[in-house]
């Protein structure tokens, strides 16, 4: 097995990779800038430079892969917008794959993608669900719906800056996971047989909503911070603002997965049955009480070492 991780220095794809390489696998990781990816190479994998905009590196990158896994997408801070990288690429990477004759392709989408076709980000990962299944590849659709990682940045490191909160609309219940554990759904699928050609949605033991997360940070910490909402239509607002200026279509892209998360509607799923083919259990899997524990217990000690001052919040007036 020779496995090809695009996406490799993301959120999930170095949790991908980490896992993969504990399991043995030999591994490839396409990158844009080797330089920077230099940690993955220290834990064993091997470097393509390239990215899925050069169809050429691609074909390189593929040489001698039996398996890939795509864990990537475009961030919020890139300069490319969402169609270049998770649609244009995506094709570009599964046409070159069939070209290869790679065995095995584990995608990742987005839970209930398919219900939100004027979101561009959620249409593409369903049309590009679609796509693969046009294909003859021997694909896996995995669809997690919000990692723990992304929270600390939302959630823990607001309430130790003392900044508030904002939280948007009716602000949807998730089932985040820890990347970790989807690492392993990823690397399980490449040798379960039950999991070719088909979907499976990929969601943590408990939907969380927002003030439900504010409340757990908050206990861990011994802190309290103020929360603001940030009504639907004010979303909507910036998005159409944002739509009449180039500078403006991956910002109002981005908004337009804001309304998701703000719309109320649960973003979970029912895993009783995908453990069983995953041949994976449950209670081995990170819950959200413990990884912020974890995370707060080691934050908290360090700045204690470093005889941190909380910021003082200025008066108003």
């Amino acid at each position: 097995m020779s496995l090809l991780i695009v996406g490799a220095t993301g959120t999930l794809g170095r949790q991908i990779t980490r896992h993969a390489l504990d399991r043995g696998l030999k591994v490839k990781c396409l990158v844009r800038y080797p330089k920077k990816a230099g940690f993955l190479r220290e834990w064993g994998a091997d470097l393509a430079a390239g990215n899925l905009m050069d169809s050429e590196s691609i074909d390189d990158a593929l040489e001698g892969v039996t398996e890939v896994i795509d864990a990537a997408t475009t961030r919020a801070t890139g300069s490319l917008r969402i169609k270049d990288v998770d649609w244009q690429g995506k094709v570009a990477l599964i046409q070159a794959a069939e070209r290869a004759n790679v065995q095995r392709f584990i995608f990742f989408s987005i839970l209930n993608a398919e219900k939100y076709p004027d979101v561009p980000l959620m249409d593409i990962k369903n049309c590009t669900e679609k796509f693969l299944a046009s294909t003859d590849l021997n694909y896996t659709i995995l669809k997690p719906c919000g990692f723990f990682q992304n929270l600390i940045g939302e959630y823990a490191i607001p309430i130790l800056e003392n900044q508030t909160i904002w939280i948007g609309g009716e602000s949807s219940p998730i089932a985040y996971m820890n990347t970790q554990d989807i690492a392993k759904f990823a690397i399980q699928a490449l040798e379960v047989k039950e999991t070719e050609r088909q979907s499976f949605a990929i969601a943590g033991p408990k939907a969380w909503q927002p003030s439900e997360i504010i409340k757990l940070c908050e206990r861990m910490s011994g802190r309290t911070r103020r929360t603001a909402n940030m009504p639907l239509g004010l979303l909507r607002f910036a998005r159409k603002f944002a739509l009449g200026f180039e500078w403006g279509w991956s910002f109002a892209e981005r908004m337009a997965y804001a309304e998701v998360l703000a719309s109320g509607i649960p973003l979970d799923a029912d895993m009783t049955e995908t453990y069983k083919i995953f041949g994976l259990q449950e209670e081995d899997m990170t819950t959200l009480e413990s990884y912020m524990q974890e995370y707060f217990s080691r934050i908290l000690k360090k700045l204690k070492e470093l005889d941190y001052k909380e910021p003082k919040v200025k008066a108003p007036f």
